[in-house]
């Protein structure tokens, strides 16, 4: 995943500093486009968070994920730097943590509980989202440049299509997909600003990840999602 983000970064970098600007000859001015929009397409590396985690739940190592979409802008005012942005994307996140997730063979049920003080060598859950964001974005662009201080906040839906817990310790593996305790539509708060290419990015999970048939020791599992990283927009 590490080499895969690498990569796209930089062909990222090189789409931007050969696609911002354009002239068709040196002594001949700019065209201006007075109809002109911003950021269509994002892609964006991110730190994942767990919060509310019941008791003896927490994370470990780096959980990462990546996002990638197409936002339709669509200006508001007259200047044109305030805006609202729809769109659709696709996100997926991966969470080390020492929740483990196991399914009874003989009733079927989701069984949950702590990894503490068992030795393994990986266990995390991964999860793929179809999104849909929606924005109130504000910048400081003009037609003639699209450098600019950029603020944009919103709400993104999503639908979690594919989940996978996956346990490796020696001698033993466990991996489940399929989980009737998510809560497979997701509602998040989003908050990105910055200046150019680099942009900061939070999200923060307005409804937990699993629904009150998750328990663990009495204890309802819940967990809230957070994501803070860089997002780069494309035209």
């Amino acid at each position: 995943m590490k080499n895969l983000c690498t990569s796209i970064i930089c062909c990222l970098f090189v789409f931007h500093s050969f696609g911002q600007e354009t002239k068709t000859d040196s002594d001949h001015e700019i065209a201006v486009d007075s109809l002109y929009r911003e950021d269509q397409f994002y892609i964006g590396v991110t730190f994942n968070l767990l919060h509310n985690t019941p008791k003896n739940i927490n994370q470990s190592g780096f959980s990462g994920g990546m996002h990638l979409g197409f936002i339709r802008d669509m200006p508001i005012n007259k200047r044109r730097n305030f805006a609202i942005g729809i769109g659709v994307g696709y996100s997926l996140n991966v969470y080390n943590q020492n929740l483990f997730i196991k399914k009874n063979q003989d009733t079927g049920q989701t069984i949950f509980s702590s990894l503490g003080g068992i030795d393994y060598d990986v266990n995390r859950f991964t999860t793929h989202l179809i999104e849909a964001p929606f924005e109130l974005r504000w910048r400081t662009s003009v037609p003639k440049t699209h450098k600019f201080y950029r603020i944009y906040t919103g709400i993104k839906m999503g639908y979690l299509h594919s989940f996978n817990a996956n346990l490796k310790q020696p001698g033993n593996k466990e991996r489940v997909t399929k989980i009737g305790e998510l809560n497979r539509w997701r509602v998040g708060a989003t908050f990105a600003f910055g200046w150019n290419t680099f942009n900061f990015y939070f999200y923060y999970s307005l409804n937990p990840l699993f629904n009150n048939d998750a328990i663990i020791d009495g204890e309802a599992v819940g967990m809230n999602t957070a994501k803070i990283g860089l997002m780069f927009y494309i035209l």
